[in-house]
């Protein structure tokens, strides 16, 4: 019996092959709502690569004043952010031009949705995250599924809360490798109220809106 020879890829198809074994890897740490461990997981599984022999380096992790996040990234080698001038005052950013300098194996960028501060070379860390991509550098980062632009409207429709921050779909569909990360309700109500996510204020302000039992249901 004659083998068939297995069909040749497009031109095209093998472009588009050899550009993305060219770039860096993206996993994105996915979260129904704030407080439910995005940041800790991505932290906590990036000391794992570390040990086993990656280079890790943090871009930036925003710890929020959170004690278990900042005890995670103890030991991790952490870039100095980068201070803007914005009205008057000095803004600490994630300095995309020292990340690509000092070019790790895996970097992590938390917040994937952030607005950066005017007078950054993007708009949105997002960007930056393709830039840090593009130069062959693996990036894990944090997102919940509220600052989707295709769910924005559905997220206020749920919750009565406008989210401001929003990544487009193809920023999540790009992505390597998705990590679900979640808690039940009751148990990040639990936290909130403990103050483990926000300072107490926030936390009473947060349960009263965004934080509803009812709208922590329905986003799942």
């Amino acid at each position: 019996m004659k083998v068939q020879d297995k069909p040749r890829a497009s031109p095209d198809a093998l472009l588009a092959k050899a550009a993305r074994e060219g770039k860096g890897k993206l996993r994105v740490f996915l979260g129904a709502a704030p407080g439910v461990g995005k940041t800790y997981a991505m932290c906590q599984a990036a000391r794992a690569a570390k040990e086993g022999g990656t280079d890790v380096v943090i871009g930036i992790v925003e710890t929020h004043g959170r004690r278990e996040t900042e005890a995670i990234t103890e030991g991790l080698e952490t870039l100095p952010r980068k201070s803007i001038a914005y009205r008057g005052r000095l803004v600490p950013e994630f300095d995309l031009d020292a990340a690509l300098a000092r070019r790790p194996a895996l970097l992590l960028v938390d917040e994937y949705a952030h607005t950066n501060v005017p007078g950054s070379r993007h708009p949105k860390r997002w960007q930056d995250v393709r830039d840090i991509l593009d130069a062959g550098i693996d990036v894990w980062t944090t997102l919940n599924i509220q600052h989707l632009e295709s769910l924005n409207e559905v997220v206020q429709r749920i919750s009565g809360v406008r989210v401001r921050e929003t990544v487009p779909d193809t920023a999540l569909q790009e992505a390597d490798e998705v990590v679900m990360v979640d808690l039940p309700p009751d148990e990040l109500l639990k936290r909130l109220a403990e103050g483990k996510i926000y300072i107490q204020d926030t936390a009473a302000r947060a349960i009263e809106n965004f934080f509803k039992p009812t709208n922590l249901t329905a986003l799942r």
